[in-house]
């Protein structure tokens, strides 16, 4: 059996980033990647990224044409098109990604260090020895199984969470995401046949008859291409994304005798993130721990952030002792504070879109109840107030426009509430069931005030 002291499963952003900052640490790392090597990068994404997460990772600008286009913010555009919010701010600055290349720069780095990549390789299940994970058991290119040991396994798979829903119930890790929590996607890359207007925002559309529960978008790539597509909530007889996709957004004028370079579907966590991302020998990372932007679906930063931080905590832990769930509990702590507070609160703030009518998204941004600057805020997990004027009431005081404003005034205060909740999260596990359950509380009670 072969033996490491980590062991990655899943080569993406955050596999990457754990991977290379666990080697960097002198750990003996081994990647688990279920694609061929050169395969390794492409994803179904929107493919965006802000620049102020090389920052915080201590990364270079990579030079090899993996930044197609440099994004100066977003555009939100009401269901009707008549009001567009522009937000500009260094936050939301950043680029739109060639994502295959992107992906071989992280895994070039990772190899650099000494990380030994088993690629074309599937994970089966994780070894559980003790109550700890301690190894995987994969199959080879060459079709014969095999049992890999180590200290640590960290799961960064991707949506599937292919070790996170192997795991038994005594980790007291969540190992399933409810329908009503995913995004269906449907995704093209689009040559057009000249460059658009706008090439230096990332748009996004809001409509509830053609994107429930979800937008369309649309960000500028290099050479006249797009990045374009749309998600929709998996409630109850949701449409079909791509039936969606062809029905209303090709139709646009821009793709006329446009050409399709790549396409396909996936799915996306929109909710907050799990409440406990740690067990025994076990660390989740990225979109297997739903580490995505409920409201514009960015996942990309928060997973390699993930990832780095996983790395730290796990050197960290295995230079101390053994790793136990409350050794590797300060990876819970890392990501709650500096990115899972927003995220949970921005999950509220989605409830509310959920049963938002088009109409009543109209009225909201052509009336500034929520303005530009409320929309920065909160996508940075500030605090912010309703702008209510006298002429927003006076719109709004049919019965149905009140129970839209009530409804928004109900949204702010309970992403405080939650904000609020995010800062006691336990330093240790032995308070944590408390914790989980008060956030279940208040999650309930949003999405009954909300959407129910």
């Amino acid at each position: 059996m072969d033996k490491f002291d980590a062991i990655v499963v899943g080569a993406g952003t955050a596999g990457c980033l754990a991977a290379k900052t666990l080697a960097e640490k002198g750990l003996k790392t081994c990647l688990i990647e279920n694609k061929n090597k050169e395969s390794i990068g492409t994803k179904i994404c929107g493919d965006a990224l802000g620049e102020h997460h090389l920052k915080t990772l201590g990364l270079e600008k990579p030079q090899g044409g993996e930044l197609e286009t440099r994004i100066e913010g977003i555009r939100i555009f009401s269901p009707d098109e008549k009001t567009v919010f522009t937000i500009a701010h260094e936050d939301f600055i950043g680029y739109l990604l060639n994502r295959r290349r992107f992906g071989q720069w992280l895994l070039k780095k990772a190899i650099d260090q000494g990380v030994t990549l088993l690629d074309s390789t599937k994970f089966l299940d994780p070894i559980i020895k003790n109550g700890f994970v301690s190894g995987a058991k994969v199959k080879s290119s060459d079709g014969s199984e095999i049992e890999l040991e180590s200290k640590v396994v960290v799961d960064s798979s991707g949506f599937l969470g292919v070790v996170r829903r192997k795991l038994p119930e005594t980790m007291n890790i969540e190992k399933l995401i409810e329908n009503k929590d995913v995004e269906a996607c449907y995704r093209e890359i689009r040559q057009l046949k000249q460059k658009t207007e706008n090439t230096k925002y990332c748009d996004i559309y809001l409509n509830q008859k053609v994107t429930p529960g979800g937008y369309t978008w649309i960000f500028p790539k290099s050479g006249a291409k797009v990045n374009v597509g749309l998600g929709v909530c998996m409630t109850k007889k949701f449409p079909n994304p791509k039936k969606q996709f062809y029905n209303h957004v090709i139709k646009r004028s821009v793709f006329e005798n446009s050409t399709i370079l790549a396409a396909g579907a996936w799915f996306d966590p929109t909710r907050r993130p799990l409440d406990n991302m740690v067990g025994n020998g076990i660390v989740i990372t990225g979109d297997a721990a739903s580490l995505v932007n409920p409201i514009h679906g960015g996942g990309i930063g928060p997973s390699m952030l993930s990832g780095f931080y996983a790395g730290q905590v796990i050197s960290n832990a295995l230079e101390k002792g053994k790793p136990t769930q409350e050794a590797l509990w300060y990876y819970n702590n890392l990501y709650m504070k500096s990115y899972g507070k927003k995220q949970a609160s921005l999950d509220v703030f989605r409830l509310f879109l959920l049963k938002s009518s088009d109409d009543d998204l109209n009225y909201g941004m052509n009336c500034k109840l929520l303005t530009e600057k409320d929309v920065l805020k909160a996508g940075m997990g500030n605090e912010f107030h309703l702008n209510i004027t006298e002429t927003a009431r006076r719109v709004f005081r049919g019965i149905k426009r009140m129970r839209f404003l009530n409804k928004l005034r109900v949204t702010v205060n309970m992403m405080r509430q939650v904000q609020a909740h995010y800062d006691t999260y336990p330093k240790t596990p032995e308070k944590f069931d408390d914790w989980r359950l008060e956030i279940i509380k208040i999650i309930n009670n949003a999405r009954s005030k909300l959407v129910d």
